[in-house]
C-alpha cells in the first residue's frame, strides 16, 4: 500500500467518524458550547488574521497581523487584536469612518447604520460587504518567512562555494548541494532533454523548495500549522505559472500537435483538436488539486485523530489516539518532500512535451 494509499483511507475513515459524532452531537454543542470537532478543523485548515498560539485561563492567545483594506474612503488599516479574537461578528471596528466586522475569517464592511450582521438562509451576510482585503495574513506571512529560509539557505551556501579552493560542498552546501543536482538529472533533464533544461532549471528549484519549505512548516505546531500548500490560491498561482511557462515555451510541433495532430486521418484531427485543447486546461487544474488535496488531508487526518480525545470525552482514547497522530505526522514529514518532487516533476513534464522537437 502507497503512502497516498494509506492516508486516502485514514481520510475517508476518519472524516465520516468525525462527521457523524460532530451532527448527531450538534444541538447539544450549540445549547453548551462544548467541542465541535468540525468547527476546530476548518478553523485550523483555513486561513486567518492572526496566529493563535494557545489558550490561557479560558482566553486566546495569539499574534495579531495587519489588516489592510481598500474601500470606497481608501486606504483603511489596522491590526486584527482589534477584533479581540472575535469570529462571529459581533465586535464592530470603526475606522476611516467606517464599521467592519469578523465573520469566519472575512472581514465585512457593514452597511451605514448598521450594529449587527444579518444573514440569508444560506447563512450570508446581506447587510454588509467584502471589501478589497490585502491583508497579510499567516498564510502571505508564512510565505514571505519561506522566501527568507530559501534565501538564507542559497546565500549562505553560494558563500561556502566562493571561500572554497576546490569548490567542495561544506556546511548548508553540502546539504543544497545534491537536491540541486537530484533536480537536474533526475528530473530536468529527463523530462526536458540536456540540451534545453538549464533555460528552466531556476523554476524547477524555486518550485520544488518553495513548495517543500511551506510544507514543513505547515507540520509545526507552534506556528499554528500554517496551511499554505493547502490555500487553493496558492497551488492554483504555482500551477498558472507552469501554465504560462508551458504555452510560451511551446514550439511548432507542440502546437501542431493539438490543433492539427499530424499521422492521423482529418475527420480524427478535427475530433482530437477540441480534446487537445480541453487538456492544455486540464494539466494545470490536476497540478492544483493534486497539491491542495493531499496537503489538506494530511492536516485534516491529524486534527481528527486528536479530536477524538475530545469527542469521546475519555482519557483513555488518548494513547490511540496520540499515537495514531504521531504516526500519521511522520507520514507528512515524507508527504512534504513527495507532493513538491511530483509538482515539480509534473511541471517540467509539461515543459518537456512543449519544447520537444518533431521525430524523423
Amino acid at each position: 500500500m502507497t503512502l497516498n494509499t494509506l492516508r486516502a483511507v485514514l481520510f475517508l475513515v476518519f472524516s465520516v467518524a468525525v462527521t457523524n459524532f460532530g451532527f448527531a452531537s450538534q444541538d447539544n454543542e450549540d445549547q453548551d458550547k462544548g467541542f465541535n470537532a468540525k468547527e476546530m478543523i476548518m478553523h485550523h485548515v483555513k486561513d486567518a488574521h492572526e496566529f493563535h498560539i494557545v489558550d490561557w485561563d479560558n482566553k486566546p492567545i495569539s499574534i495579531p497581523l495587519p489588516v489592510i483594506l481598500f474601500t470606497d474612503n481608501g486606504l483603511t488599516t489596522f491590526m486584527s487584536s482589534e477584533f479581540h479574537h472575535d469570529d462571529s461578528g459581533s465586535t464592530i471596528v470603526e475606522k476611516n469612518g467606517e464599521r467592519f466586522v469578523k465573520y469566519h475569517e472575512k472581514i465585512y464592511q457593514l452597511e451605514s447604520g448598521v450594529d449587527t450582521l444579518t444573514f440569508d438562509e444560506e447563512l450570508h451576510p446581506t447587510n454588509a460587504k467584502l471589501p478589497l482585503d490585502f491583508s497579510i495574513t499567516k498564510n502571505v506571512f508564512m510565505m514571505w518567512v519561506s522566501v527568507l529560509v530559501i534565501l538564507l539557505i542559497f546565500i549562505s551556501a553560494a558563500r561556502k562555494y566562493k571561500k572554497s579552493n576546490n569548490f567542495m560542498p561544506k556546511g548548508v552546501a553540502s546539504f543544497v548541494e545534491p537536491l540541486v543536482v537530484f533536480i537536474r538529472d533526475e528530473v530536468a533533464i529527463p523530462m526536458i532533454g540536456e540540451k534545453k533544461y538549464r533555460k528552466y532549471m531556476p523554476f524547477l528549484l524555486s518550485v520544488f523548495f518553495f513548495i517543500w519549505v511551506n510544507n514543513i512548516f505547515g507540520l509545526i505546531p507552534i506556528l499554528n500549522g500554517a496551511n499554505v500548500s493547502g490555500n487553493i490560491a496558492f497551488t492554483v498561482s504555482l500551477a498558472l505559472f507552469t501554465f504560462i511557462i508551458t504555452i510560451f515555451s511551446g514550439n511548432k510541433n507542440y502546437w501542431k500537435h493539438i490543433f492539427w495532430m499530424p499521422g492521423v486521418p482529418v475527420p480524427m484531427k478535427i475530433f482530437l483538436m477540441p480534446i487537445e485543447i480541453v487538456g492544455m486546461f486540464v494539466k494545470p487544474i490536476s497540478l492544483t488539486i493534486r497539491l491542495f488535496a493531499n496537503i489538506t488531508a494530511g492536516h485534516i487526518i491529524i486534527l481528527s485523530l486528536m479530536s477524538l480525545i475530545f469527542i469521546f470525552e475519555s482519557v483513555a482514547i488518548a494513547p490511540v489516539s496520540v499515537g495514531f497522530s504521531l504516526f500519521i505526522l511522520i507520514i507528512e514529514i515524507v508527504v512534504t518532500a513527495i507532493q513538491a518532487y511530483i509538482f515539480t516533476v509534473l511541471s517540467a513534464l509539461y515543459i518537456g512535451t512543449a519544447t520537444e522537437e518533431e521525430h524523423h
